[in-house]
């Protein structure tokens, strides 16, 4: 019988044997693998867990969202100050449409059926001795004045109205106004007088005379009132009194508005363009 230590001796050499390199990397590797921490059971979440929270998170920002909105209010200050211009566009809309429509009254309510209530036709000469008629002033808005060139101070303040007005409308319409002077003193007012009477207002003041008939029947058909004195001396002085007033013909020869003493040459101006901004039938072009 083999001894125990002979058999455990025999027993481990038969064993394959390591070499020396075998052994070291075997030590090596053994010192380099970490060692792992046991994981703690509350250190790992189920998935059921995770989705959860993120809902709570994004349900978390829409409530802050929707506080911040509700402090804001309804309306933030873009809308507000969009509703503010959209109330200031709509009233001056309205404001305009009013005044056009009130000026539309204006004209039609000084139109006959048939036959003009103011104005008419007319045959009268200039101050350079041309004949004129009514149609001669279509195709362009008149403006038409009666006086008399000896008249001592309403005549040329409303003069300088005139031409101040005319001027101002020149300005944004040019060749759209004709600024028309027509005498109620034919007798000391001819084409001579005239011309040198009214080159102190405006070059491009209208003159116009005629005969006392002719001059009579066109102040009827314009609804202006004149008198002179009767039983005047040759030679002798004397007041032609008379209706003031501005009388605006359309391009048609329809009379639209009359503009008083109470306007100043700005206010009448802007009468005039506001009636030709309305304005829709046919312009003169020369």
């Amino acid at each position: 019988m083999p001894q125990p230590a002979a058999a455990v001796r025999a027993a481990l050499n038969a064993l394959p044997r390591a070499t020396p390199r075998q052994l070291v990397r075997t030590i090596s590797t053994a010192r380099a693998a970490p060692a792992k921490r046991p994981i703690a059971p509350s250190a790992t979440r189920p998935l059921s867990q995770t989705h959860q929270s993120l809902v709570q998170r994004r349900f978390y920002k829409t409530v802050e969202e929707a506080k911040s909105r509700y402090r804001s209010g309804p309306f933030s200050w873009k809308a507000g100050l969009l509703f503010v211009l959209t109330g200031i566009g709509l009233v001056w809309y309205f404001e305009s449409e009013k005044e056009r429509m009130k000026r539309k009254r204006i004209a039609e309510a000084t139109k006959g059926v048939g036959k003009p209530k103011v104005g008419g036709p007319f045959s009268l000469i200039d101050q350079n001795g041309n004949t004129v008629t009514h149609e001669d002033l279509k195709g362009r808005y008149a403006l038409v004045y009666f006086g008399f060139t000896h008249c001592p101070d309403i005549c040329p303040d409303e003069l300088d109205k005139m031409a101040r007005m005319f001027d101002l409308v020149e300005e944004q319409r040019p060749n759209s106004l004709t600024p028309v002077f027509v005498t109620c003193d034919p007798a000391r007012d001819g084409p001579k007088e005239l011309k040198e009477y009214l080159v102190e207002f405006h070059p491009k003041f209208l003159g116009l005379t005629g005969t006392y008939e002719q001059i009579k029947a066109m102040c009827k058909a314009y609804r202006v009132y004149f008198s002179t004195p009767s039983n005047v001396k040759p030679g002798q002085d004397y007041l032609v009194d008379h209706s003031i007033y501005f009388y605006l013909m359309d391009p048609d020869g329809d009379f639209v508005e009359a503009l008083g003493r109470q306007h100043s040459p700005e206010q009448g101006a802007k009468i005039i363009l506001d009636h030709m901004k309305d304005w829709r039938g046919q312009w003169r072009k020369d």
